[in-house]
C-alpha cells in the first residue's frame, strides 16, 4: 500500500515551500507574481515561446542536482515537488555586489527597455553555471527562446561570451548550497504518492511508475502532464479546464534511455534536452532538427513521449521516428503492448490508445550499413518554431544504382503523421536519378492532400514536399555539405 502526502513540497530560492491547495491550472508565472510577489519573471506571451519568464528548476539526478531553464508561463505548480526552484530573486554575488552574470550585462549594454532582461539573464545563467566559457555558438543555442523586441541580441551574446571573465560557478552562492539543497530534496522525495483536492481539481504526483499505471488504469479521465509544453497552452490560451491531472514528469523510471547494438529505447519522459547525447551519437542525421524544436527552455522540458502521445500532425520526432520504422510500447496497469509507430495515428485527434493506457516508451533501430537518411523542417522562422511540414526520407541503393527500400514520412502534410506509400513504391527497383525523381514527385498528391493555415498553403506545403525529395537525393549523389547548409 502507497502512503498517501497532502501536500506538495519544493524549495523556492534559499527557503522550503509546503503547498496544500494547489488548482491543477495554478501556473508557476501566475504563482510567483501574484502569491509570492517575486516579479522579476515577465509575461510576455504566455505560450513558452519569448523567455521573459525563465527561471531555473532544479532537480535530483542520482546525487546530482540538475539546473534546467524553463519557461514559468506555461509550467504548473503541481509539477514542482521535490525540485529547487531558482529565480532572479536570487541571484547573487560577493559583498552583496551584482551577480557575474549581471555585471557583464550591464557593463555590455545587454538591457534595452529591460523588460526581457530578466529571462536572459536566467538562461545565461544556466549556462555560465554549465560553462562559464562558453562559445558564441553554444551562447546562440542557449537564447534560442528569449526573445529581445529591442534587438538588443549583440550585446547580450558579447555579454555572454565576458561572464566568465566575472566569476566561475565555484563561487556562486548555488553552487556552494549544492549539497545542503541535495539533502532537503532527498527528504522531500520519501517514497509517498501526493494528492491534492477532489474532482476537476485533483492532483496527484505518483510515488513510482508502477504507482502511475495503477493510477491511470483507474482514472482514466485524468489528464497526464509531463513538460507541459503543450498542455500549458490549453490553459493560458484557451482556458481550458485540466483537471483532475496526473504529474509525471518527475517519474525517474521514465527518464530511462536503453541502447544496444541495434536500437535505442527511449523511455516517455526523457526531455528533449536529455536525448541530445544519445541522438548526437546514434543519429547524428537528427543533430540539426533536435537543435530546431522550439528553444532550450522548451527543448528541457518537452518530452519525447509526450510529442508522440498527443498525436499531433505537426510534431517534430514522429516522421524521423517512423521513417527508421520506431515502435511504441503502450502501457495499460501491468499489460503492455507493442505497436508500429505509424499504427499508433489513427485521424486528427484520435490515436490507438485505450481508456487508462499510456505511452511508456519508444524504440528506434539504428540505421542500417548502407541506408542514407535525412530530415528536413520548413517553418516560418529557423529558430524557435512550429513546423509547417516535417519531412524524413529513408533510403537504401543497391550497387546496381537501383532503390531496394524507400521510406518517406511527413508531419503537417495530413491530419497525422503519414508516410508517403505512393511516392515510396514508385521508387523501388528504379535507378537514384535525377529522372526518377522527377517522375515520382507528382505521386506526392496521390498520398496527401494537405490543407491551408497559418503556417503554409496546401500548395506551398505539395512544392515544398516535392522539393524536398529533390535536395534528398542531391545530397546523398554527392553534392557539397553547403547545399544543406544553404536551402531552408
Amino acid at each position: 500500500m502507497v502512503e498517501i502526502a497532502n501536500a506538495i513540497r519544493f524549495l523556492l530560492n534559499g527557503e522550503e515551500v509546503t503547498l496544500t491547495d494547489v488548482p491543477p491550472d495554478l501556473t508557476l508565472l501566475d504563482w510567483l507574481r501574484l502569491e509570492r510577489r517575486l516579479r522579476g519573471s515577465k509575461e510576455g506571451c504566455a505560450e513558452g515561446d519569448c523567455g521573459a519568464c525563465t527561471v531555473l528548476v532544479g532537480r535530483l539526478m542520482g546525487d546530482e542536482i540538475v539546473y534546467d531553464s524553463v519557461t514559468a508561463c506555461i509550467r504548473f505548480v503541481g509539477s514542482l515537488h521535490g525540485t529547487h526552484l531558482v529565480t532572479i530573486e536570487h541571484l547573487r554575488g560577493e559583498n552583496g555586489q551584482l551577480h557575474p552574470v549581471q555585471q557583464a550585462m550591464v557593463d555590455h549594454h545587454g538591457s534595452q527597455c529591460g523588460f526581457c532582461t530578466p529571462g536572459f539573464v536566467m538562461s545565461l545563467y544556466g549556462l555560465w553555471m554549465r560553462n562559464p566559457d562558453p562559445s558564441r555558438s553554444a551562447i546562440e543555442k542557449a537564447l534560442q527562446g528569449n526573445l529581445c523586441r529591442c534587438t538588443g541580441y549583440a550585446p547580450i551574446i558579447r555579454a555572454g561570451e565576458a561572464m566568465g571573465t566575472y566569476g566561475q560557478p565555484q563561487g556562486d552562492p548555488l553552487w556552494a548550497e549544492r549539497i545542503a539543497v541535495a539533502g532537503k530534496l532527498k527528504a522531500i522525495h520519501d517514497g509517498r504518492r501526493v494528492e491534492i483536492g477532489e474532482g476537476d481539481r485533483r492532483i496527484i504526483i505518483p510515488a513510482s511508475l508502477d504507482d502511475f499505471a495503477a493510477l491511470y488504469e483507474a482514472n482514466p479521465e485524468a489528464r497526464i502532464v509531463a513538460g507541459s509544453t503543450d498542455v500549458g497552452l490549453w490553459v493560458t490560451k484557451f482556458m481550458r479546464n485540466i483537471g483532475p491531472v496526473i504529474f509525471i514528469g518527475h517519474l525517474q523510471e521514465l527518464k530511462r534511455i536503453a541502447e544496444n547494438a541495434s536500437e535505442v529505447r527511449f523511455y516517455a519522459g526523457v526531455s528533449y534536452s536529455e536525448a541530445l547525447p544519445v541522438i548526437a551519437a546514434s543519429f547524428p542525421e537528427l543533430n540539426e532538427l533536435w537543435d530546431r524544436i522550439a528553444g532550450e527552455q522548451i527543448r528541457n522540458m518537452g518530452t519525447i513521449g509526450g510529442n508522440i502521445a498527443n498525436g499531433s500532425p505537426i510534431g517534430d520526432t514522429p516522421p524521423p521516428f517512423i521513417a527508421l520504422g520506431a515502435k511504441l510500447d503502450l502501457r495499460r496497469g501491468e499489460h503492455r503492448r507493442e505497436i508500429k509507430l505509424e499504427d499508433y495515428f489513427l485521424a486528427y485527434g484520435e490515436q490507438d490508445r485505450q481508456p487508462g493506457e499510456f505511452v511508456e516508451s519508444v524504440t528506434v533501430p539504428l540505421l542500417p550499413a548502407g541506408e542514407k537518411f535525412a530530415t528536413y523542417k520548413i517553418s516560418k522562422r529557423r529558430e524557435e518554431d512550429i513546423s509547417a511540414l516535417c519531412g524524413a526520407f529513408r533510403i537504401f541503393v543497391n550497387d546496381a544504382g537501383t532503390v531496394g527500400m524507400a521510406r518517406i514520412a511527413f508531419g503537417g502534410m495530413a491530419a497525422t503523421p503519414k508516410r508517403a506509400k505512393a511516392v515510396e513504391a514508385a521508387l523501388l527497383g528504379k535507378p537514384w536519378t535525377k529522372e526518377t525523381i522527377e517522375n515520382v514527385s507528382p505521386l506526392f498528391a496521390e498520398d496527401f492532400q494537405p490543407i491551408s493555415d497559418m503556417r503554409a498553403s496546401a500548395q506551398y506545403r505539395m512544392l515544398a514536399a516535392q522539393n524536398l525529395l529533390k535536395r534528398f537525393f542531391l545530397e546523398t549523389s554527392g553534392q557539397s555539405e553547403r547545399l544543406k547548409r544553404e536551402v531552408a
